[in-house]
């Protein structure tokens, strides 16, 4: 619940790699998802920092009682865990460093193709980020982060041994799971411009306040944090109650659920429709009690 309520995806991304690898019981990412805002979270604490704070608390304690709630409905049905990624490979014999310092004098002694080949692309996004050539201009917190993420890696590859290298980041991470998760985000963004350019949610939501609320639960469903913006703005313009904005944090993950649904479609349309519900009970009840 914690790392879900951290702002941005990280958090989210996270829960999914230890839920898929069997370290996190499905009441787990259950809170850690209904925790999450996604993006918005910054949008949120620049607009409206002290009631964004507030929806954060809220969420990180509904995600630890939606966590201990599913966890009881999962057993209760016997809704079987996540099983360990099947594409792991487990090696019996010990690797004493991660990361190998040695492996930067080898760069130059003893050439490796993957390493390079590697390092090539990442120094590239890295230095054309860098100097504004892809990306914003100016530093904002999204291009900062990116910028570390490219320099942590590059230090990984370039320090990682290279058992490490080839078979647990090359063929295991790139070949085998990197293009899935590429497919699944190339197409959730793609369906969501299509609908956005044909239908205006905008403007659909401000007729009616129980539409409204049902609107952001639905909306919700969208593995994608650029939907759940509607729901912020409004809020921020006083256009909606604090009770749509929490129903829509709550069932939206951002881009969280993307490499769940890469891995496990069923796990994720379990995670996703127990979240759609419990965000339909709570919401409803600040609804009622005029929030």
């Amino acid at each position: 619940s914690f790392l879900g309520a951290t702002p941005g995806c990280l958090g989210a991304f996270m829960n999914v790699s230890f839920y898929v690898h069997g370290l996190l019981s499905f009441g787990a990412i259950v809170g850690g998802m209904i925790a999450t805002c996604g993006d918005e979270a910054f949008v949120m604490l620049a607009l409206f920092p002290q009631r964004a704070t507030l929806l954060f608390g809220i969420l990180f304690v509904l995600g630890i009682f939606g966590a201990f709630l599913s966890d009881k409905i999962a057993s209760y049905f016997n809704i079987s865990l996540s099983e360990s990624c099947k594409m792991q490979v487990v090696h019996e014999e010990e690797i004493t460093f991660v990361f190998y310092p040695v492996a930067i004098k080898e760069f130059f002694l003893k050439p490796s193709f993957v390493r390079y080949l590697t390092l090539f692309f990442l120094l590239f996004f890295l230095v054309s980020l860098g100097l504004g050539y892809i990306g914003p201009s100016e530093w904002t917190w999204m291009k900062i982060t990116t910028f570390l993420l490219l320099f942590f890696a590059t230090f990984i590859i370039l320090t990682a041994p290279e058992h490490y290298l080839k078979v647990h980041i090359w063929r295991h991470l790139v070949k085998r799971h990197l293009w899935r998760v590429f497919l699944w985000t190339f197409f959730a963004l793609l369906f969501i411009n299509i609908g956005l350019g044909f239908f205006n949610i905008e403007s659909f939501v401000r007729g009616n306040i129980l539409w409204v609320f049902l609107v952001s639960a639905l909306v919700g469903f969208i593995p994608e944090s650029g939907p759940h913006m509607v729901f912020v703005m409004m809020f921020a313009e006083g256009l909606v109650p604090f009770s749509v904005l929490l129903t829509s944090s709550i069932v939206q993950d951002g881009h969280g659920m993307l490499p769940l649904f890469s891995c496990s479609v069923k796990d994720a349309l379990r995670v996703k429709l127990f979240n759609f519900i419990f965000g339909i009970v709570v919401g409803a009840f600040f609804l009622l009690l005029g929030f």
